[in-house]
Order: C-alpha cells, then structure tokens, then sequence
C-alpha cells in the first residue's frame, strides 16, 4: 500500500478509536446507523444527477430518481408537509434558496437572530456595524442588509415587543427564525402576524431541532405560520450531513425548487439523499421514543452539572426544552481561563464540546475564541444509549475537572472506562454493529 495512503487510513482509524473512547456532546453532530452507512458508501457516491427527479440532466439515473422521490416521500410525511427539497448539500445551502427565493439581489432586507446571541453564521451580514467584515453568508453571496431582532437575554429567546417593532420600522422581505444557540422555542406565530403586516416572508432554520420537529417536540413551525424551514440532516435528525427544505405553500414550490437547481446546485451528493431517507424511515419509526429521551437527557444534564456547581443557564425555565445546554464558565477565568481553555482540557479527558458566546460577552471584552460559554448537546450520547443516570455521571466528570481540579489524564481513564458500555447505535433498524467501526480495521 502507498505510505500516504496507509497513513490516512491510520489517521482515521485513530480518529475512530478516539471517539469510540470519549463522551461526544457536541450539539451540532450526530452518528448516522450502519443502515445510513450501508446506503452512503453505495455506487450513488460515484454518480451524478443534475436537475429533478424524473427530469435529469444526465442519464443512468433510473434508480437515482426512485431514491430520491422515496426520499421526499418520507421526508413529507415526518414534517407533514406538501413540499421537500432533499437536494440541498448542506443547511447552509437550503438557507441559500431560501434567500433567493425571497429577497432582492444585492439589497434584500432580512431580520434574524444575531450571530453572538445564538444566531448562525449564514443568517450574517457581511459587515457588522462596527464596520468589521465578518463574511456571514447572507451578507457576502446575496448581499442582504441584515437587521437584527431584539433579544432577552435573561430568557435566551426574542423579545417579542422589541422585536415587533424593529420589523415594522425595517419592513423586511423575510423575517427568520431558527439559530445555532437554540434553547427555547422562537415565537413565530406572535412576530409572524408582524411580519405579514409589513409583507415580509416567515423563514425558519431548523438546523439544530429538525428532529425534535418532526417527532413533533419542540415547536411546529410550518403550523405556526413559517412559510419555508430549512434544516440541515445531522444533528436532532441523525442522518448523513447534507440539507433540506419543507414548505406548506403550493404557490411557492416551482419558485424554490428553481432557487435551489440550478441557480445554486449542480450534483447534490446522492449518497447523503439515499442516507438521508434510510435516517428519516429510522425516524418516523423510533423518533418519538429518541427525541423525548433527548430532551429529558438534557434537562437531567443540566441539573446534575448545576447540582455539581457549574453555572448553567435557564434554570428558572428547566435549562431548556431542545437537545441543548449552554454554561457560564467565567468564574473559572481566574483558575482555568474561558471558553476555549476550557474546551481544551476536557477534550484532553476525552470529553467533546465546543467553547460558544455568551449574549453579553462581547459587551463585556470577550470574543469567540475565548468566549465565556460551553454549548453541549445530548442528541449522540442518547443515541448511544445514555440515559439520566449517566448524565448524573458526566457532570460528575466536570466537577472532577473544573472544581476538584483532578489531572485530565486520570479523568481520560475513567471516561475510557465509563465509555465501554456505550458502543452500540439504538433507536435504529439495524444495531448489531459497534458505534466506530470503520471499514474492517478491527
């Protein structure tokens, strides 16, 4: 074998093994089944499909088109809608046709969430209004001028009475909801009577809760008045990284299917269409049972962490209603340092996360590198079988870390140790297959 090539077979196979051996809270992944697997690593990676079902560009895709018309068969029914688009490559291109869709070229006007109170960065300006470039994708590929919506900080959710206000004095083409930090359901009903008033379009990116949605937890914005959501495909709805887009208006759908293919798609990686419809089957089938355990494990996450001492946010609201929990971490500053300090150390003790802003950390001189906040999610380790014990034993894992200040190489082995029990994927057709098997290494 060449040596570059064994190499990265070793890279990833270590990789493999690391995960296989650390607790994953990252709120943005997730781990598709071996059934999502089987499918993504088929013959439809090698093939291209331009266009629509049953209306292709290339030949030879007889089988693509039946994948893909399964696909948003199934993807209709667990968000019960009338349209899917399941050819978007990522959340961030569904968020794109959506734009397209509904602003103007170069000076479309949008309000959304800001990017340092939980907003994502494709909702951004391409200029803050400090005048500091920023590149967010709405601002940089459509150049929308961007407005943001008010927001609570002491709730972590819009405040809707400032923000009514701001809508009506910006009139926006499109009023969105949805965001990276996303704690509580948004209040589209309330700002959506708002945004009609002024003529705007009602959006709604379901990256993060696209799953808990369609196990019908959550919210249910296509009911609330959302004209399009947009999702990415990994995270709550644990399939392969790609994107989708749902609507209830029939009026739009020649509209945004011709926004997406071809203003913004050529080959829509067909393997993550056929995975994404083996994960959305496994959904309508176990969702209700995974996102109700979801929700539950992170509410019980973030008791046992503030029983442990951490400072979680929300607790006045039960820390919060989706698969997320954010902490204020800055009373470690002195000890330990922030955010991005933090995320070191427990990753050195095999514990997976990301450092994230505060909503008041850049009035207060901090910025995302170093942040004041932790953002965990507990979307894969209940997938993994995890239950509220053993969220009681990982914020234990914290406090040996954060307030005993015990050596991380230690706490490595007992997460090594805790870890073992959790190797097989539930809430799936087929289980029989360890978590982090890669290839035949084993």
């Amino acid at each position: 074998m060449n040596k570059k090539v064994a190499d990265i077979r070793n890279i990833i196979l270590k990789h493999h093994l690391w995960f296989q051996n650390s607790i994953p809270l990252i709120a943005s992944e997730n781990i598709t089944s071996p059934a999502v697997d089987e499918v993504c690593a088929s013959d439809f990676s090698h093939r291209y499909a331009e266009g629509w079902s049953g209306q292709r560009v290339y030949a030879g895709c007889v089988y693509i088109d039946q994948i893909e018309d399964i696909c948003m068969e199934l993807t209709k029914k667990y968000f019960d809608c009338i349209h899917a688009d399941v050819r978007p490559v990522s959340g961030v291109v569904a968020n794109l046709v959506m734009y397209n869709a509904f602003t103007s070229d170069n000076n479309g006007k949008m309000c959304c969430m800001s990017i340092v109170r939980g907003g994502h960065i494709s909702h951004g300006p391409r200029f803050a209004k400090s005048g500091r470039e920023i590149f967010g994708t709405a601002g940089t590929t459509r150049g929308i001028n961007v407005e943001y919506l008010a927001f609570d900080n002491d709730e972590m959710n819009l405040d809707i009475d400032a923000s009514a206000k701001i809508i009506r004095e910006f009139e926006p083409e499109l009023v969105l909801f949805g965001g990276s930090v996303f704690l509580f359901p948004h209040p589209v009903k309330e700002l959506g009577d708002v945004a009609r008033e002024v003529g705007a379009n009602i959006g709604y990116d379901a990256a993060h809760v696209a799953g808990l949605i369609g196990s019908g937890y959550f919210q249910d914005p296509l009911r609330e008045g959302a004209d399009v959501m947009t999702m990415s495909t990994h995270k709550t709805l644990p399939g392969p990284q790609h994107g989708a887009l749902v609507s209830n208006r029939e009026d739009l759908i020649d509209k945004l299917r011709s926004c997406a293919f071809p203003a913004l798609l050529s080959n829509h990686h067909l393997h993550n269409v056929a995975g994404l419809a083996v994960a959305v089957a496994e959904m309508l089938e176990f969702g209700k049972d995974y996102h109700k355990n979801v929700i539950a494990n992170a509410k019980a996450l973030g008791e046992a962490l503030s029983n442990q001492g951490l400072k979680v946010l929300m607790e006045h609201k039960g820390f919060t209603e989706s698969h997320q929990l954010v902490v204020d971490i800055t009373e470690f500053e002195k000890t330990i340092g922030l955010g991005g300090d933090i995320e070191k150390l427990l990753e050195s003790a095999n514990i997976i996360l990301n450092r994230n802003l505060l909503p008041y950390d850049i009035a207060q001189g901090r910025h995302y590198q170093n942040p004041g906040g932790l953002r965990m999610g507990t979307s894969e380790v209940t997938r993994l079988g995890m239950g509220k014990s053993e969220m009681v034993d990982i914020a234990e894992f914290f406090k040996k870390l954060l307030i005993d200040k015990k050596d991380p190489k230690k706490i490595k082995d007992e997460v090594i140790e805790f870890k073992q029990d959790f190797q097989e994927i539930r809430y799936c057709f087929q289980s029989e297959n360890k978590a982090y098997e890669y290839l035949k290494f084993y």
